[in-house]
């Protein structure tokens, strides 16, 4: 039987002049007037389509829990199987003469300043505080809540949100782009992950449909995470000042306070956006990993460092070795909220589904913006450095900063002066009472710097990847007005979202988007398969196999 040949080009219609030279009309239009309908019906009618958001979410929580454990299990999967295959792993994205653009250190902090930096400051403290408080362990009576014995079940469900699913997530798409962007020539843009299945169908109205979707998830995936971002960042600035129109009684930051960074934030990533990859966003990326290292280094000095340790090794174990049920497990409310599968089904719709959600919304972008960065890498090279090194940084932040937390109120006297600070405010509190005034001033200003340069990183190459995407996957610089543009509608949508339900509502809108991308990326996982099959029945043929 005589296998047909791999499909290398697309030919996906742009615009040969006007306004929208060189991109796809269809797709840039149709994802501006969705995402200009969410901006219009958010801040026209804030309180509807707040009540209409959380209907919608409620739906989805309810009806849609499972497919996200098991997808999301899929991802790693296939992603493990790639690298580990002998004939699969070796093979190198852009062809065997394909060189790295990036040095190792580059290539890994774009990677990760990119895909998670801003929620990792943001949650490496406040999560592991608040699975010691409450977790599954503690719901099924394992473990007691705030006491020592639940400290290894906090971080094994902190690092199930940040480990290898998150990356995994973002690994499948970039190694399904890569692969078929530079090692088959065919556009740089979501539908050709879809190829093998799809073939020549993906040039009409099927690919602008897979493109469009892949816009709105990213636009919504981003602003979850610079809504949270910003947040923290307010709060640090209110940390330095204590200006008080910043910052709410409850400890929260106000919305004018959140929407001035949020200005500041867009306009310097747009600025950044517009000098391309190899300049604002590599150097950005290079000088907030350099400032990480040194937060880092501070808690590993002057933190909780035994703790710490201890945490990071029994956390890493305890979640491998759990890794198969946590990813599998689905609780289902029996209709009786008081009862203990009902506070587990609530407890992994508030926090893993959410997590997951969170992670595919954000795939399309990060997935696409490591393919761009990924080209010259072999696959295990590729899963090893997009998928296990990330993983095992996140668990070094979390072990150090949220143990240190949890340390500090456990035994070190703290009481509830981190764990009664909001979310954004933890990591702050935890500086202000390891810290003299005029120190804790000094690092909450380097935190503060940090948190502007992964705001700044994430916000730039969201757009960048965007207009790559609008552009039929066209990676060369162009558009600067449509850069500008993008930059303008990202942040008017996390402005009318907060608005219309603070990060309540940005959540939630970023919950229904990511859904039918979650679909696309399974059937992006499907096609890569398929095509890398082939391609090795191809092979034995013409050996004579």
């Amino acid at each position: 039987m005589s296998i047909q040949p791999p499909l290398t080009e697309l030919d996906i219609e742009t615009a040969n002049s006007g306004f929208y030279e060189g991109f796809s009309k269809v797709v840039t239009i149709g994802s501006k007037i969705a995402i200009g309908a969410l901006i219009l019906w958010a801040v026209v009618f804030p309180e509807g389509a707040g009540a209409a958001l959380k209907g919608i979410r409620s739906t989805i929580d309810a009806n849609t829990g499972s497919w996200y454990m098991y997808v999301m299990t899929f991802y790693i999967v296939v992603c493990l199987a790639l690298a580990l295959w002998p004939s699969t792993g070796k093979i190198r994205l852009g062809g065997e003469d394909s060189k790295p653009e990036f040095s190792n250190f580059s290539w890994f902090s774009m990677m990760f300043g990119a895909g998670i930096g801003i929620g990792m400051l943001t949650y490496a403290t406040g999560e592991p505080l608040y699975h010691f408080g409450n977790n599954p362990s503690v719901i099924m009576g394992d473990t007691t809540a705030s006491d020592a014995d639940n400290v290894r079940a906090a971080m094994k469900w902190s690092f199930l949100h940040w480990g290898f699913s998150a990356w995994g997530c973002y690994a499948i798409v970039g190694l399904s782009l890569a692969f078929f962007s530079y090692s088959r020539g065919l556009p740089l843009t979501i539908r050709s992950g879809l190829t093998p299945l799809f073939g020549r169908h993906l040039e009409g109205p099927l690919g602008n449909i897979v493109d469009i979707v892949s816009v709105i998830a990213t636009i919504l995936g981003v602003s979850v995470t610079l809504g949270y971002g910003v947040s923290q960042f307010a709060a640090g600035v209110y940390n330095i000042t204590g200006l008080n129109w910043i910052m709410q009684a409850d400890g929260t930051p106000t919305n004018i306070a959140m929407l001035a960074a949020l200005v500041i934030v867009m306009f310097a990533s747009t600025l950044s956006a517009l000098s391309g990859v190899g300049k604002g966003i590599k150097w950005l990326s290079n000088i907030n990993m350099g400032l990480s290292f040194f937060i880092l280094a501070f808690f590993l000095v002057f933190g909780s460092t035994m703790f710490a340790l201890s945490s990071l090794f029994t956390g890493i174990w305890d979640y491998i070795i759990a890794l198969p049920a946590t990813s599998m497990t689905v609780w289902t409310a029996d209709g009786d909220a008081e009862s203990v599968i009902s506070k587990l089904a609530g407890w992994q719709g508030g926090w893993t589904i959410f997590y997951w959600a969170w992670w595919i919304a954000f795939a399309p972008f990060v997935g696409l913006f490591l393919a761009r960065i990924s080209k010259g890498r072999t696959i295990r090279e590729y899963v090893l450095g997009a998928m296990i090194v990330p993983s095992i940084m996140c668990f070094v932040w979390f072990a150090f900063a949220g143990g240190t937390a949890i340390d500090l109120t456990l035994k070190g006297g703290a009481g509830d002066q981190i764990t009664g600070a909001g979310l954004s405010s933890q990591l702050f509190a935890m500086i202000n009472f390891m810290l003299s005034p005029a120190l804790a001033t000094l690092m909450s200003l380097v935190i503060v710097v940090l948190l502007l340069t992964y705001l700044v990183t994430s916000a730039d190459s969201a757009v960048l990847i965007i207009n790559t995407i609008a552009a039929a996957g066209d990676e060369s610089p162009k558009g600067r007005i449509h850069i500008i543009t993008w930059g303008v509608i990202l942040t008017l949508v996390i402005g009318g979202l907060l608005l219309a339900g603070g990060l309540g509502a940005i959540n939630t809108a970023m919950i229904i988007g990511a859904l039918p991308f979650s679909v696309v990326m399974a059937l992006m996982g499907v096609s890569l398969l398929k095509a890398l099959i082939r391609d090795g029945m191809r092979k034995n043929k013409s050996n004579g196999g």
